[in-house]
């Protein structure tokens, strides 16, 4: 069974970490330092106000943001595959399990030995084994990070917020807002829409409201 989840706080509590390789602490360190300083923080280029990520700041002083790490580096997909398996059902079984503070938790997975030049290929191969059956069946997100990551914010296509230092994995509840995610993807918004059913429609229509599409023209 897997024990080795670190609240950011434990990193610098010895008697918590003392059996981690000073690689892996290392790796955890820079992981949760870059979190802090830029996920949990406003950005210029992000596009819109708020925290990079408006539920990292909640999750870290609610202490239900977790990292963990794995070495995996002579590991093949389907292995991790499986090793991301098992921290899903960790996560899904780790409190809060319901209410609203349970949409903060999430355990981001540090792959301590993965260089950046493999972190695509594998990240892609684990989402395509992955992705949709965690959504459909628990509602999981996962998400890769890693330096080379292009993905882009969605209010500013030349801003990249994925590009952690360390390649990690994030695993986290879906929310409302992910429709904006699935835009393309009619597979996922087909899920969305169900697993978010009626309760979808008013949040969906309150940011809707705020765009700009009937504004008047002179």
């Amino acid at each position: 069974m897997i024990t080795n989840l670190f609240l950011p706080a434990d990193l610098e509590d010895i008697s918590k970490t003392r059996k981690l390789a000073e690689r892996d602490l290392k790796a955890l360190h820079v992981v949760a330092d870059w979190i802090k300083t830029f996920v949990a923080r406003p950005h210029k280029d992000l596009g819109r106000a708020g925290p990079v990520c408006p539920f990292v700041p909640r999750a870290w002083e609610r202490e239900t943001l977790w990292l963990a790490p794995e070495r995996i580096a002579d590991r093949s997909v389907l292995d991790v595959v499986q090793l991301i398996n098992v921290y899903g059902k960790l996560f899904l079984n780790a409190q809060p399990i319901g209410g609203e503070d349970a949409i903060d938790k999430s355990i981001v997975v540090v792959f301590t030995d993965l260089s950046a030049d493999r972190a695509s290929d594998l990240f892609d191969g684990v989402l395509q084994h992955l992705g949709v059956p965690s959504y459909a069946d628990d509602g999981l997100v996962l998400g890769g990070f890693y330096e080379t990551n292009e993905g882009a914010a969605l209010y500013n296509p030349s801003f990249r917020p994925f590009t952690a230092p360390v390649p990690f994995l994030l695993i986290r509840h879906t929310v409302i807002s992910d429709w904006k995610f699935f835009l393309d993807n009619e597979e996922l918004l087909d899920l969305w829409a169900r697993r978010h059913g009626e309760s979808a429609v008013p949040a969906l229509a309150e940011e809707l409201r705020g765009l700009p599409w009937r504004a008047r023209r002179d």
